[in-house]
């Protein structure tokens, strides 16, 4: 099978281990994930068998970071920084500013990520395909990845218009807005708050028309006893019970430390105001929804199988929304429809925000 292999990324890894010098050398098979399962299956099987000395030498989770960083360069997409008001600190890809003239002539597209890690984990399958569509925008939520604030507020309102001040200090006049889950109640009132600027919006299993009774269920369906329980998790137990939540494929055969590694690089971070986050939330505190109809076109995508939102939660918020909204439904899929299919999720959003090609 390791032979088979046509890509593989080869490490020699040098110990010290009661004076003498302990060299090991293995083939890394590149994981293209969800495929490949049984290489990945091989590979922590060899970790494990290191699982003593793997955490002085080897981090799992930030070699990973480092190849979808390099996706998103490979779009033509920069890491920087902006400072948007006195107290507030985005983290975004976005084109670099020396663009070329003809980058700028394509429409501008914001990606909002969900609760979790940043963006680059979020948005990897997305950014190389639609770099070649629209001008990307791709920054991390306050108070993940590299962006911050010293101010109070912890809503989703209070996101929503930090990330219209980003596009305003960028000079982006118009655009689209894609979010996901969490980063979907962000788009919802970037679309109330700023109808001369947002175009259209998607909104990708994100269920902002979240009542208490909503979250009550959640909990249920994921046995615990308050939700950021699973939505931060701190443990390699618990990164399990968020992943079969929001994902269709399991981590049942991955080793504690790798989980763990996981944990540390993508939840330590910002953890209480990330608590704050949640509760901050103006939905889910009571059974009633605020959802109203918003001038711009909207295309919900929604897995399936969502554990977190269910579907019947997405047929409810399309007739919340009026005649604008149009509702795609992936098969097979849970939570996070643009990792699990990417392609078919891709295609939705394109075909929704790109103008038609002329007829022949």
């Amino acid at each position: 099978m390791v032979h088979a292999a046509n890509k593989c990324i080869y490490f020699i890894t040098v110990y010290k281990c009661n004076n003498f010098k302990l060299n090991i050398s293995f083939s890394l098979v590149l994981l293209s994930f969800p495929n490949n399962t049984q290489k990945a299956y091989l590979l922590f099987r060899f970790l494990a068998l290191y699982k003593n000395m793997a955490p002085s030498f080897l981090s799992v989770a930030r070699f990973v970071e480092a190849l979808l960083r390099r996706r998103f360069s490979s779009a033509g997409l920069s890491l920087q920084t902006l400072s948007i008001d006195s107290e507030t600190t985005i983290q975004f890809w976005g084109p670099p500013p020396s663009s070329s003239s003809e980058n700028t002539q394509k429409p501008s597209l914001l990606l909002l990520h969900g609760f979790g890690p940043s963006a680059v984990w979020q948005w990897s399958h997305q950014v190389k395909p639609l770099s070649h569509f629209f001008r990307l925008y791709v920054p991390d939520l306050v108070f993940f990845g590299g962006s911050s604030s010293s101010g109070e507020n912890r809503s989703e309102m209070f996101q929503a218009l930090c990330m219209g001040k980003l596009m305003e200090k960028l000079e982006v006049e118009r655009f689209s807005v894609v979010g996901t889950s969490y980063g979907g109640f962000v788009a919802y009132n970037m679309a109330k708050m700023f109808p001369e600027k947002v175009e259209k919006v998607v909104l990708a299993s994100s269920g902002v028309n979240l009542r208490r009774s909503d979250n009550e269920a959640f909990i249920a369906r994921a046995k615990c006893h308050r939700i950021k329980e699973v939505m931060l998790p701190a443990s390699a137990t618990d990164l399990r019970r968020f992943s079969g939540m929001v994902s269709s494929k399991r981590l049942d055969y991955v080793p504690d430390f790798v989980l763990n590694d996981f944990c540390q690089k993508m939840y330590s971070e910002k953890r209480e105001e990330k608590a704050e986050l949640l509760e901050g939330l103006s939905i889910g505190k009571d059974d009633k929804t605020n959802v109203s109809p918003i001038q711009q076109d909207v295309m919900l995508i929604w897995g399936e199988q969502d554990q977190v939102f269910p579907l019947k939660m997405a047929h409810d918020l399309k007739e919340m929304l009026g005649t604008k909204a149009t509702l795609k439904v992936i098969q097979k899929t849970s939570h996070i429809p643009q990792t699990e299919k990417s392609k078919e999720f891709n295609g939705f959003v394109m075909s929704f925000l790109l103008p038609p090609s002329p007829s022949p």
